[in-house]
């Protein structure tokens, strides 16, 4: 798979070098090839998602454009395919919002541990399209936007060794996202913070460069980290989306009912996505833990939760800019408090 990811990448390489305008305006039969990239696999909720985004697309658009999808980090990391989304050199790109940190600093509020009381806080916030837009909005002048979310999940600790408080967490090596937030968090739970490539995890794992990482159950399937981590805490720390991230050059470039299409297009991939999350993370679940032998611990989370308060707080005084949105999330997060009478 390394040696396929370099020689497609090499070759998206030339093409945008030998392309007078560019790989990502490349015309097949005189349509303009859309590609996207992302991190999973064929059978991910999200590369589901993305195939109803080629489907509306090619269904109303299919006599321009023609969409192709580049699943399993085939086109680089996430931080290398938004360099590449940046340039135009290829036109979505699907990646957490860890990742689009250091382009707009008001991405950090997402990686605040504990920030979302409950998934439901989580959808009505990421669902509020008007409200998200003006965040989505932040990164034009890097070149890019984001078009919509995806639901990735609670984030837990899964690792070697059983953790079940955040003791256990100190001296082990953890895979985190690459984003401060995420780094002062494992360090807070005594942990030694390991950001890298989420591709390069279950090899990192297994020779024992790290003890263990943090993501959903379909990573322990899906990317088998199953394999070589066999305890899943339900620490539940954090709830990332995902983000289909767009060329805002490409964007600009279609006309008022080619935009409305694609809008209309990724609107769909949510949905889509969306209702396939649930039933995957719990078929995800049933698999590692039968067929894979990963023990599933369920944990004390406010005892976490007091471990990172300082985290919190110290984010919210360096970063005044996250302020409002997090004050608008404790407002959402109290209607769910008070509608359900518990966290």
């Amino acid at each position: 798979m390394k040696g396929l990811k370099q020689i497609l990448a090499a070759t998206l390489c030339v093409a945008v070098v030998v392309g007078t305008t560019g790989c990502s305006s490349s015309l097949t039969g005189g349509k303009r090839i859309i590609r996207i990239s992302h991190a999973q696999s064929e059978t991910h909720p999200e590369h589901l998602g993305l195939l109803k985004f080629k489907e509306y697309i090619e269904e109303n658009l299919g006599d321009k454009f023609e969409v192709q999808i580049f699943p399993n980090e085939i086109l680089g990391s996430a931080q290398k395919a938004i360099e590449l989304t940046q340039t135009g050199a290829i036109d979505f790109v699907v990646a957490g919002t860890a990742n689009l940190e250091t382009f707009a600093d008001v991405y950090e509020i997402f990686s605040m541990p504990y920030l979302f009381t409950s998934e439901e806080a989580y959808h009505e916030v990421m669902n509020d399209t008007d409200y998200m837009n003006t965040i989505y909005e932040s990164t034009d002048e890097a070149g890019f936007r984001v078009m919509t979310w995806y639901n990735a999940g609670t984030r837990n600790f899964y690792a070697t060794k059983p953790i079940n408080t955040p003791d256990d967490l100190k001296g082990l090596k953890i895979r985190v996202q690459q984003s401060p937030a995420s780094v002062n968090m494992a360090k807070a739970f005594g942990a030694a913070a390991s950001p890298m490539s989420f591709g390069e995890v279950y090899t990192a794992i297994q020779q024992g460069v790290i003890d263990g990482a943090e993501n959903n159950e379909l990573a322990l399937t899906n990317n088998k980290h199953g394999e070589v981590a066999k305890y899943f805490s339900y620490n539940k720390h954090q709830m990332v989306p995902d983000m289909l991230i767009a060329n805002l050059k490409l964007l600009n470039g279609l006309s008022d009912e080619e935009r409305a299409i694609f809008e209309e297009a990724a609107r769909l991939s949510t949905e889509v996505e969306l209702a396939n999350w649930d039933d995957q993370a719990a078929a995800a679940k049933k698999i590692a833990e039968e067929d894979m032998g990963v023990q599933f611990i369920d944990v004390d989370v406010q005892v976490f939760k007091d471990k990172v308060a300082d985290v919190q707080e110290s984010m919210l005084e360096e970063n005044p800019r996250i302020q409002e949105i997090y004050d608008h999330i404790q407002e959402v997060n109290a209607k769910y408090i008070t509608e359900e009478g518990a966290e």
